[in-house]
């Protein structure tokens, strides 16, 4: 496949990697010359300098066989453009852009994007992607990962075992028979910063990161089993009222379990703005970081603080200075991959990657076969997809122990219908069934000919 990627910060670099890994035809293009550089230094692709929108410019970049075209520049209006430039002129196939006002995806605005206008196949929202992450977070509070698959019905959680955990040093295929109506599997373990996929009798121990899948109404069993509680978020502080943080505030709002939520934001126009736009929610305009005004919003009681704004430190700053007076669960957006390693060492609980919930939603929209949702795990270290099996799939029809799977991929779950059942190697994968599929990144182009369809997909 022939991709242009227009836009080469961290979202394009992160997008080139993973489709020049999996040996397509990837060129970059940004008015940047040393981000173009550092792409094809560090990657197997090829680089234009120039505005993503310039007809030339696309032109070089070989946009006239090009099979799809990826607009992640930091200005919608360039992104915009150049999907109208990349259709009108070039007719390329698909063309996915990423937007962040939001006045271009209101829903009522929805007609701008059909052909005979704005052309644009799939629209990224990235505000709206961190706001839907940072709920997940909030659902399942001590998990440092989540994410839901299967319509809602399966749940990706991301453990840290602590030393309490009941099932250190046991089997996994002894998990089983001690929980024989759990619907916990256990895909993927971090061990001393190494990702792998465990076997049916290695242990888990302390210090370790597992990634699990389990069936929604089992979520709070299955964290009780690894060692976790669960509690309620009643009263929820957030630092940061632009986008992100007004967005999660909204959808507080709207939960039947009512929550108490205040929202501190240091810019005065967008602390106006979120007031008006927010019915119960107190909002507070000053510094994050005061301890004065942590107070008046009662920091002490919260259950938990949200940090969104778009400021790494004040977001982690902010976390800590919450953790000290007493907050049991802090959540910080950080856009910095290199600042991941602190969260750790200061204590905070969560953290959510802008980027990395960008990356998936793209890749979503990439991948070969009948995918429906892909997330990334960790920095690119591996995927989770979730595809529908036809009939021309590898896979069909026949029981998971018979698959030929490679080394570093296990199926978390797999819906039949209506129903999410947990997989074990005599079940048998038929045509029309949902597999949701961890893979290490090395892996992926197998598990992507294991999906595969027609080129006539796309």
């Amino acid at each position: 496949m022939k991709v242009i990627i227009c836009g080469a910060g961290q979202v394009g670099w992160q997008i080139a990697r993973h489709l020049s890994g999996e040996r397509n035809d990837v060129t970059v293009v940004d008015k940047n010359p040393d981000l173009v550089r550092r792409a094809t230094d560090t990657l197997d692709v090829q680089g234009v300098v120039g505005f993503a929108s310039y007809p030339d410019v696309l032109e070089t970049a070989g946009a006239r066989d090009a099979d799809m075209v990826i607009a992640a520049t930091h200005s919608d209006e360039v992104n915009m453009v150049t999907c109208q430039v990349a259709h009108s002129i070039f007719s390329v196939p698909r063309k996915i852009a990423r937007l962040r006002a939001q006045s271009y995806l209101t829903a009522i605005y929805s007609d701008l994007y059909q052909r005979e206008h704005m052309p644009i196949d799939v629209v990224i929202s990235p505000e709206r992607e961190v706001a839907e992450a940072a709920l997940q977070r909030l659902a399942a509070p001590t998990a440092f990962d989540t994410e839901s698959f299967l319509g809602g019905k399966s749940q990706m959680l991301g453990i840290l075992l602590e030393e309490d955990c009941p099932v250190l040093d046991t089997p996994l295929r002894q998990l089983t028979d001690l929980f024989s109506t759990l619907t916990a599997i256990v895909v993927g373990v971090r061990r001393k910063g190494t990702l792998f996929t465990p076997e049916p009798n290695d242990q888990l121990f302390a210090g370790d990161e597992i990634y699990i899948f389990t069936n929604a109404e089992d979520m709070a069993r299955t964290l009780e089993v690894f060692g976790k509680t669960t509690k309620k978020q009643d009263r929820i502080v957030i630092i940061g009222g632009g986008n992100v943080g007004l967005a999660v505030a909204q959808a507080l709002e709207a939960r039947a379990h009512r929550v108490r939520a205040k929202v501190i934001e240091k810019d005065r126009n967008r602390a106006e703005i979120a007031a008006e736009a927010l019915e119960r929610t107190i909002v507070l305009n000053g510094d994050g970081l005061s301890i004065d005004l942590l107070n008046e919003a009662n920091i002490q009681h919260a259950d938990a603080i949200l940090a969104v704004t778009d400021d790494d430190k004040t977001n982690l700053l902010a976390s800590v200075r919450a953790k000290t007076e007493g907050v049991p669960l802090a959540i910080s957006l950080v856009n910095d991959p290199s600042m991941v390693s602190l969260m750790n060492p200061l204590h905070i609980d969560a953290y959510i990657n802008p980027r990395a919930t960008t990356v998936s939603s793209i890749l979503r929209h990439i991948r070969h076969g009948r995918v429906r949702s892909v997330y990334s795990i960790g920095d690119a270290e591996a995927e989770i997809i979730e595809a529908q099996v036809l009939s021309t799939s590898p896979m069909a029809g026949h029981e998971i122990s018979d698959i030929d799977f490679p080394e570093g991929v296990r199926v978390g779950a797999i819906q039949k219908g209506d129903k999410v059942i947990r997989p074990r190697g005599s079940t048998r994968i038929e045509e029309g069934d949902v597999v949701v599929i961890f893979a290490l990144a090395d892996t992926v182009p197998e598990v992507e000919h294991l999906l595969q369809v027609s080129v006539d997909f796309f």
